[in-house]
């Protein structure tokens, strides 16, 4: 199966900090499932960690991304952008995110309990 992961998730997991849900934890430990990486998390990564607020880089993230079949990024389109505009969330980088997951209709990783209230979105973490 085939999951987006938000940006939280992504730093969690590659830099093995942080609690991350055992749903999603046995999700992302499974041989046979693929993950999806917006380029607008990568672009949080960047942010975050220029201020110093995560423990992982741009240049580890991508490696990370690269060296591996399972994972792939998806870049923002004009389709993806039209769910966007659909899409009611208080944030703009997770309303890129969340309207990414629910233009691929694939589920989402995500901590975020504030995504659960996303009419068309599946969340896993728990």
């Amino acid at each position: 199966m085939t999951y987006l992961l938000d940006t939280v998730t992504i730093v969690r997991h590659f830099s093995n900090s942080g609690a991350i849900g055992k749903k999603a934890k046995k999700i992302l430990n499974s041989k046979s499932n693929k993950f999806i990486i917006s380029v607008i998390s990568l672009m949080e990564i960047l942010y975050l960690a220029e201020k110093k607020r995560i423990p992982l880089n741009l240049s580890n993230t991508l490696e990370k991304i690269n060296s591996s079949s399972i994972y792939s990024i998806i870049d923002l389109t004009s389709e993806i952008l039209e769910v966007v505009e659909k899409t009611k969330f208080y944030e703009l980088h997770d309303r890129l995110i969340i309207s990414t997951a629910i233009w691929l209709n694939i589920p989402i990783l995500s901590s975020d309990s504030r995504f659960d209230e996303v009419n068309d979105l599946e969340v896993l973490w728990d």
